[in-house]
């Protein structure tokens, strides 16, 4: 695989630009709120990397809490094409810029290093995780952050890596029959249970920042696919020269049945 070649990758771009044309006021706001949990000093006056940019929307977030500088990054154009016209619209006095880039593509020298690198729900989609960790973490400034959100580990791995690797190659017709297949999976498993069935795509949401068609088509078509444990992240990225300062596990459900969550963590160098 070339973790450069856009094609081996799912169309997360297309993704993103339909679930743009939903981003309103709350979903902004929600946004915010995310950023203002992982760093309660705030981000004003820092310059800001969001690695994996997706819509745009965390770098809106970012500018709208007063961050000096936004650099977006992407490998897919649509993603950037999106982040461009959402920025443009919400931002367009603000300094900022975004640029189809993997992130095997970045350096310090080439990219610069910033207060904050962030790459939320990506680097387990670039086929090689813990390179893609190693790149970002170099493009953090001395005393600066680097925030990511990693899926966790569950025992289910293998299954869902490859559903994710059918799931990208099938036609729209059959991905839509998995993503019925999926949903009516999981309402019976919760009647089973005594469940309400809506509490499923009210987690989702919440967890995800995203509505749930959106997400559910992500989710099933994410591949390239890694995962880690809290510990292993906190050794790995300890060892590159960073401390743990937040943390918040994925909260475990069924052990990785209906998939998995990600652990949000933020470190500081130094």
């Amino acid at each position: 695989m070339s973790l450069t070649e856009r094609s081996q990758h799912f169309e997360f771009g297309e993704n993103w630009r339909e679930y743009a044309k939903t981003i309103d006021d709350r979903r902004i706001a929600d946004a915010i709120a995310g950023l203002e949990k992982l760093f309660p000093d705030g981000v004003r006056g820092k310059s800001f990397l969001d690695i994996g940019s997706g819509s745009g929307l965390h770098s809106l977030a970012a500018l709208s809490l007063g961050a000096e500088r936004v650099l977006a990054v992407d490998i897919d154009e649509n993603s950037v094409a999106t982040t461009r016209q959402l920025l443009s619209a919400r931002a367009p006095s603000k300094n900022w810029n975004a640029r189809i880039v993997s992130v095997f593509e970045t350096s310090p020298q080439e990219t610069g290093t910033f207060d904050i690198v962030y790459a939320w729900g990506v680097l387990h989609h670039t086929g090689e995780m813990w390179r893609a960790i190693e790149k970002a973490a170099s493009l953090v400034k001395p005393d600066g952050q680097f925030a990511l959100a990693i899926y966790g580990k569950t025992p289910f791995d293998a299954v869902w890596r490859a559903e994710k690797r059918i799931y990208k190659s099938s036609p729209h017709a059959v991905q839509w029959l998995m993503r019925k297949g999926f949903v009516t999976t999981m309402i019976v498993a919760k009647l089973a249970r005594g469940k309400n069935p809506m509490s499923l795509f009210r987690d989702r949401i919440a967890a995800r920042g995203m509505n749930s068609s959106h997400d559910l088509h992500d989710w099933l078509g994410g591949y390239p696919y890694e995962t880690a444990t809290v510990d292993q992240l906190s050794t790995r990225i300890g060892a590159m020269g960073f401390r743990q300062t937040r943390a918040f596990p994925m909260r475990v459900a069924a052990k990785g049945l209906f998939g998995s969550g990600c652990h949000e963590i933020v470190f500081a160098r130094g």
